[in-house]
């Protein structure tokens, strides 16, 4: 039982990859970003039909309002921030550590 789970999961999760690849998600940022156009424009349709076939009532779809190249900008920039200060906060760690073993010590 245990094997047929993890092939349905491992399925899903690369059925889910090869979605993602084939829309242009794991492309450049200019083709996420006309693959959230095209996503942001087909899902309400999609929504309105499956509800509509199923009979269920369901809330309206959120506004996707979301830029991926922002959002890859400003990871990058907090990521190239976090490392510059790295070796001065090592450094300081450091520092605090062996102020306060000396502090045990005495």
């Amino acid at each position: 039982m245990g094997t047929i789970v993890f092939a349905i999961k491992g399925g899903l999760a690369g059925a889910a990859v090869y979605v993602s690849y084939d829309q242009g998600l794991l492309g450049s940022g200019t083709e996420g970003a006309e693959a959230l156009k095209r996503a942001r424009e087909a899902l309400p349709a999609a929504v309105r039909e499956w509800s509509g076939h199923v009979g269920w009532e369901l809330p309206p779809v959120p506004t996707l309002d979301f830029s991926p190249s922002d959002s890859w900008n400003k990871g990058v920039h907090t990521l190239m921030s976090a490392l510059s200060v790295a070796p001065s906060r090592a450094c300081e760690y450091t520092a605090q550590g062996w102020n306060y073993l000396k502090d045990l010590v005495k």
